[in-house]
């Protein structure tokens, strides 16, 4: 008979761990060293502090595991933010002469990488994520690099079409998957080379550390973007290490509560007259929702809508009382925030990014209503 394939909680609780040994703890403490006991030749897994920890081996196993279950040739890096992740990348694969297509709705950051991209003689080009319009611009490309959803405005591409044609031209594909975490969707499966993620967001999901990865489909790439990480010493703390794999026993708790209630606020949103250009991709209605629907397993804790104006959007954030006015999403508490206010995305000055925590959708909802009608809107 064959073997059930382990449920996501199951493979989430257990990812990367060791195999028991008698009087040891279930997850190895954090390992702070800078240098190992090397005699003889350094043939050993662990020389210098700069190069691997076995802090960050177990959880890079981990993430692995949750990248794409039972696939043992993928490995992964970990950073010690998604920037850093990023730049890993597109700095370990791309050089001068080489051209690049990335998303112009993308995250905030990118436009500082492309001036750097540029600077070193690599051309970039850039279209929307909706519509799967990158696929005008691939012609020639090295690397296709697609965030679906994308930050802020929640869009989606179609990744296999995406991968299929970048593969038929040449090209490799990086997806940034930190909005949909690895139990909402695998970009590995659906035919990418690199699923990357800002691991500060949902996957560690508690908003008190920094950390990303890069998951390969190979040990060749893999050892391309390690490289990169040794060169230029974007390796994370043992510490923040161990509590991001800590923190992967309670992701699927907190995916499961969080993508209930992002679907149940959107429900409720879009309800309201003064509520306008409401995006959730799990909302059998949103202009993503069919696509979505085709590769993504949950549909993320982010939800996106327009108020009339700037003064009604920080009205409505200033009387929220169960959700904190902060940047960054994915965490287990509610936050939310006038994008506006930061200048790079092109949104309307009313644009609120919520994202939705563990709270009771019984609790959220309403405050959300409430704060909604006390900022100066009426309920449709």
């Amino acid at each position: 008979m064959e073997r059930r394939r382990m449920g996501d909680g199951t493979r989430a609780v257990r990812a990367g761990l060791p195999e028991p040994q008698k009087y040891e703890p279930t997850l190895p403490g954090p390992v702070f060293a800078a240098h190992y006991h090397l005699p003889g030749d350094p043939t050993g897994p662990y020389t210098y502090g700069r190069d691997e920890n076995p802090t960050w081996t177990h959880l890079e196993r981990a993430i692995g595991e949750l990248e794409a279950p039972g696939d043992s040739d993928v490995e992964t890096v970990v950073f010690a933010s998604g920037m850093a992740a990023i730049s890993a990348v597109l700095f370990s694969q791309l050089k001068a002469g080489d051209a690049v297509v990335l998303p112009s709705d993308g995250y905030q950051a990118l436009p500082l990488v492309r001036e750097q991209l540029e600077a070193y003689g690599i051309e970039v080009r850039t279209a929307p994520t909706g519509g799967d319009a990158q696929l005008a611009a691939l012609d020639g490309a090295r690397l296709l690099w697609i965030e679906t959803p994308s930050n802020p405005g929640l869009d989606v591409c179609d990744i296999r079409r995406l991968v299929a044609a970048a593969h038929a031209g040449g090209a490799l594909v990086a997806v940034d998957n930190t909005l949909a975490t690895p139990l909402g969707q695998r970009p590995l499966e659906l035919g990418a080379d690199f699923s990357v993620a800002s691991d500060t967001k949902g996957l560690t999901g508690h908003g008190d550390i920094l950390l990303g990865h890069v998951t390969c489909r190979d040990a060749e790439s893999a050892a391309s973007v390690r490289r990169w990480r040794k060169i230029v010493g974007a390796i994370p703390g043992p510490m923040e290490a161990w509590l991001a794999h800590r923190s992967l026993a309670t992701l699927h708790l907190r995916v499961d509560r969080q993508c209930a209630t992002a679907l149940a606020l959107a429900e409720a949103l879009s309800a309201r007259e003064d509520v306008s250009g409401l995006r959730y991709p799990g909302l059998p209605g949103d202009a993503s929702h069919r696509v979505a629907a085709g590769q993504m397993r949950r549909f993320g804790s982010v939800v996106s809508f327009v108020l009339p104006d700037r003064e009604r959007a920080e009205r409505f954030l200033d009387r929220l009382r169960l959700v904190d006015d902060a940047t960054s999403f994915g965490g287990v508490r509610s936050t939310a925030e006038r994008r506006g206010r930061w200048g790079g995305d092109a949104v309307p000055e009313g644009f609120i990014r919520f994202s939705v925590g563990a709270e009771d959708a019984e609790d959220l909802v309403p405050d959300v209503l409430r704060a909604l009608d006390e900022a100066g809107g009426q309920a449709g």
